[in-house]
């Protein structure tokens, strides 16, 4: 599986190529044309049942995306054909973490400046309160989600060189990986813990400080997951000009 995950990982990468050489053609004729993300996609078929709960989590500062944008949506839901798929806005993100979460970790989610790092908040307590599968908006599964998640897996952490990612996480509800970071994020706040800025705050810095030295269930990321084989900043950031979390400074994180 995992020499067959990489051949598609190679294949994506080229044809991820002629996606970006037709994004800039389209947008150029079609500079305002965006295509809409659904905000709910149900299975196309019922699989295996797991412990982690059959749901991608998504969410950005907007649906209506870019032609490459989109086409990574595309290719994700040709890769989960047995799950669901939720898109959440960041309004419902807001409001999901005010109901749910008590006061003091809402108030901490209330510091957050950055779109970027409200996500990171909100992938976390999402799936420690419903379980499932995040994926950043630019990141695409290799492979189909049910070959690689296993039906009694607990977690599935992605592994990117010597440590873990963030942009890819499968856990099941309840998971205490996903509270140790939760707790970590709100004291990082808390404390005005921000050290290189969002990576640190509420990122992979976070993830990894919860996972320590543990022994987790992971996959490395080139036959799991990875970023920007059909989409690439200008696509994602194209009605947000310089919208990415690593042009904000370090002291405009917090309120």
């Amino acid at each position: 599986m995992d020499a067959a995950s990489i051949i598609v990982n190679r294949l994506a990468k080229f044809f991820g190529v002629f996606v970006k050489t037709l994004g800039y053609v389209f947008h150029f004729f079609f500079k305002t044309k965006r295509f809409t993300i659904p905000m709910y996609s149900k299975a196309f078929f019922s699989g295996e049942q797991s412990v982690i709960p059959k749901i991608i989590w998504q969410t950005n500062y907007s649906n209506n995306v870019t032609l490459p944008v989109y086409f990574n949506y595309l290719f994700n839901r040709l890769m989960s054909l047995d799950w669901e798929y939720r898109y959440v806005s960041t309004e419902e993100r807001q409001e999901f973490i005010k109901e749910h979460a008590s006061e003091r970790t809402y108030h901490a989610f209330e510091q957050l400046t950055d779109g970027a790092s409200q996500a990171d908040f909100w992938r976390v307590f999402t799936l420690n309160y419903y379980g499932g599968v995040y994926m950043d908006i630019d990141a695409h599964a290799v492979w189909p989600l049910s070959k690689m998640i296993k039906p009694d897996d607990k977690e599935l952490f992605l592994m990117t060189k010597h440590h873990y990612s963030n942009y890819f996480i499968a856990s099941a509800q309840g998971n205490p990986y996903m509270q140790k970071t939760l707790d970590i994020t709100v004291d990082n706040i808390e404390q005005k813990n921000i050290g290189n800025g969002v990576y640190d705050l509420t990122g992979p810095t976070v993830l990894n400080r919860a996972i320590g030295d543990d022994n987790v269930n992971f996959r490395h990321n080139r036959y799991t997951c990875v970023q920007g084989s059909f989409t690439n900043e200008y696509f994602q950031y194209m009605d947000k000009p310089r919208g990415k979390w690593t042009h904000k400074k370090q002291d405009e994180l917090l309120k």
